[in-house]
């Protein structure tokens, strides 16, 4: 049986939790097993298949999705097992008050803390445990030495690599400071050598992975070592290779925009965060980034390029109010990346973002989403968080690649176009979530038509263009014939007898 278990819920199957494994690499000398969960499962049955292993130490990794449901197995386990021993590490757990009385219930449950990265630390505390030595109960993490320490891609199961997304990093660190970040925290950024690196991605590959996901902060940071990792997987180009990379916007140089082009379309997607467009909201939480560079560097990838680009933009960030997002937004369509996402603030634990407190008001639990700010009610909170959905499933899905844009078409603008759009939506189905495909489909052929005034057989055929685009053959009966604004009108029910012959009295 092993010493220790690791274990952690994951937000989806699909993440495979990186940092455990990083965890796990670091205790070659120990008897150790991974465990990973997803959020739907019962805490009950993850404390019970945690125990079945029968360990002396479980540390878990406790994230901002995850701290709850944590909690609710730490419990149990301190319940059922009081001596085994619990350790906690991960970013929802490194940031606790110096006054115990306002740690969190999971922290004062738990016999152990590491905050920070945990390698070490944690293998240090399991040795000690082992050998009945006493310890802190908080420990700081430290920065281990990323030349010597081991790496963990040789623990990604069969069973990963068919089925999950392989998480892997060149770097830790950040050399930017925004407040709304964790990252502002660091010191220094920490490379890890790319002749430790490459020959494990080469591995990998050579298992058949095809998708990788680099969770630097900063991936184009160092343009020398960027090059020569794109240049490692533009050598290695095979069908479905997809490989995703977080980008600083306006960095772009000659020397990756050549390695860039020789990708085909798609295997390559930058995550760009901009957060805001607005010089002094980015100015009053230090982010600091050069708007004429990002416009050429989005405007090139756009036409120069296959990349797919994800750019992201949050709302509720101290000084911005709903014009100022809506102009960013605007601006940052017209630049042309594939994807918008559109977060709404977390108050992180231990991000300098709370040097803003007295603007801002969060909600007290996970995810700690802002509530209101100096420039935001709670009303145009919750509308943009239903704005942030409607926009995913429709511009940002693909599903309405050709009638979304029709949706602002002729109006002040494409925010407050799309904008009118999901309040009418809210106000018709009383949700943006948990929509069919078919039910959304046709909300946006009444709304094209009655709201929009685009000709029934316009809407219909561009619709159905949408629909049948990735190759589907079963479609809403509605937008393959058109509809009427007679029927749209009328309740389901009546629908039914438009154009019968009305009934007659008998005897006539």
């Amino acid at each position: 049986m092993p010493q220790v278990v690791l274990a952690t819920v994951n937000a989806r199957y699909a993440h495979a939790s990186a940092g455990l494994r990083c965890v796990g690499a670091s205790l070659h000398d120990l008897e150790w097993r991974l465990e990973e969960f997803v959020g739907t499962e019962q805490p009950a049955d993850i404390a019970e298949r945690i125990l079945s292993h029968d360990p002396k130490v479980i540390g878990l990794g406790v994230y901002i999705w995850n701290v709850v449901v944590t909690r609710n197995v730490v419990a149990i386990l301190k319940t059922v097992r009081p001596d085994v021993v619990v350790v906690l590490g991960g970013p929802e757990v490194s940031h606790e008050p110096p006054d115990p009385e306002q740690h969190q219930p999971i922290v004062k449950l738990a016999d152990h803390v590491i905050s920070g990265e945990g390698e070490q630390a944690f293998r240090d505390l399991c040795g000690a445990i082992l050998r009945g030595e006493p310890s802190p109960r908080f420990i700081a993490g430290g920065a281990p030495d990323l030349t010597t320490l081991p790496l963990p891609y040789d623990l990604y199961s069969d069973t990963d690599v068919a089925h999950r997304v392989i998480y892997v990093e060149a770097s830790r660190g950040c050399p930017f400071k925004c407040q709304f970040c964790l990252s502002a925290l660091d010191t220094a950024v920490r490379d890890v050598p790319l002749d430790r690196l490459l020959p494990a991605l080469d591995r990998l590959l050579d298992r058949g992975v095809t998708q990788f996901k680099f969770v630097d902060r900063t991936f184009n940071l160092k343009i020398n070592t960027s090059r020569q990792i794109l240049e490692f997987f533009a050598e290695r180009q095979r069908p479905g290779l997809f490989v995703h990379f977080e980008l600083v916007p306006d960095r772009l140089p000659a020397a990756l925009r050549e390695v860039i082009q020789r990708f085909p379309p798609g295997a390559l997607q930058f995550e760009v965060g901009l957060q805001t467009l607005n010089p002094e909201v980015g100015a009053k939480i230090q982010r600091r980034q050069n708007m004429d560079r990002v416009r050429d560097n989005l405007g090139w990838l756009g036409t120069s390029s296959g990349v797919h680009v994800h750019a992201d933009l949050i709302v509720g960030l101290p000084g911005e109010d709903l014009d100022s997002f809506g102009e960013g937004f605007d601006a940052l369509l017209a630049m042309g990346p594939q994807e918008i996402q559109v977060g709404i603030l977390k108050r992180l634990r231990g991000a300098p973002i709370r040097q803003h407190d007295a603007l801002m008001r969060y909600a007290d639990g996970p995810p700690y989403e802002v509530l209101g700010t100096d420039k935001l009610s709670f009303g145009e909170i919750q509308r943009m968080k239903r704005f942030a959905k409607a926009w995913d499933v429709v511009a940002n899905s693909g599903n309405f690649v050709e009638s979304a844009p029709m949706l602002w078409q002729d109006k002040p603008s494409p925010f407050w176009g799309f904008l009118a759009f999901v309040d009418w939506l809210v106000a018709r189905e009383g949700r943006v979530h948990s929509l069919s495909l078919d039910r959304l489909v046709c909300q946006v052929q009444d709304y094209l038509i009655d709201e929009c005034g685009f000709s029934d057989e316009l809407a219909s055929a561009t619709l159905l263009r949408d629909y049948t685009r990735s190759g589907r053959t079963k479609f809403p009966k509605r937008i393959r014939q058109g509809r009427t604004v007679s029927q749209a009108a009328l309740p389901k029910r009546q629908q039914r007898h438009v154009g019968a012959p009305t009934p007659q009295p008998p005897g006539l």
